[in-house]
C-alpha cells in the first residue's frame, strides 16, 4: 500500500511539474500587435478616471497586505504547530479581547475602503462641472 501512494504522489508531482512549466509560458504571452498584454487598467487621462485607478491601486494593496498577513500566519501556525508524537494540546478559552479585535478590525478595515470608494463614486455622480454637455 505505502510502495503505491508514493507511485501516485511521484505521478501527480510529475504531472503538476510537467503542467506548470508547459502552461507557465503563457504569463508572457503576447497579443497579436506585438505589444505586452495589460494587466491593470488603461492609464487615466480624466480626473475622475485617476481617482478610480488610484482607489483600484489602493484595494489592491489593502487586499494584498491581508492576503500576506493571513497565510504568513497560517503557514507560520502550520510549521510551528505540528504534532508530535506524544504531544498533548494545549487547553485553550476564549477570550474576550481577541474576540473583540477580531470584530473591530475588519470593520475598520471596510470603513476604511469605504471612504475613499464613496468619495470616487459622489464625483462620478457630480456633473455640475462637465466638460461636455449633450443636448437633446
Amino acid at each position: 500500500m505505502l510502495k503505491s501512494s508514493l507511485g501516485i504522489r511521484k505521478a501527480v508531482a510529475t504531472a503538476a511539474a510537467i503542467a506548470m512549466t508547459s502552461f507557465g509560458g503563457a504569463a508572457f504571452a503576447e497579443n497579436v500587435s506585438g505589444q505586452p498584454l495589460q494587466y491593470n487598467l488603461a492609464e487615466p487621462v480624466t480626473e475622475i478616471a485617476r481617482q478610480i485607478y488610484d482607489l483600484h491601486t489602493l484595494m489592491l494593496v489593502i487586499c494584498l497586505v491581508i492576503f500576506v498577513a493571513v497565510f504568513g500566519v497560517m503557514f507560520y501556525s502550520i510549521y510551528a504547530h505540528r504534532k508530535s508524537k506524544g504531544a498533548k494540546p494545549a487547553s485553550f478559552h476564549e477570550s474576550v479581547k481577541v474576540e473583540i479585535a477580531w470584530t473591530i478590525v475588519p470593520f475598520l478595515i471596510v470603513i476604511g475602503m469605504a471612504l475613499p470608494a464613496t468619495k470616487t463614486v459622489v464625483a462620478m455622480k457630480d456633473t455640475s462641472n462637465a466638460d461636455l454637455t449633450i443636448k437633446a
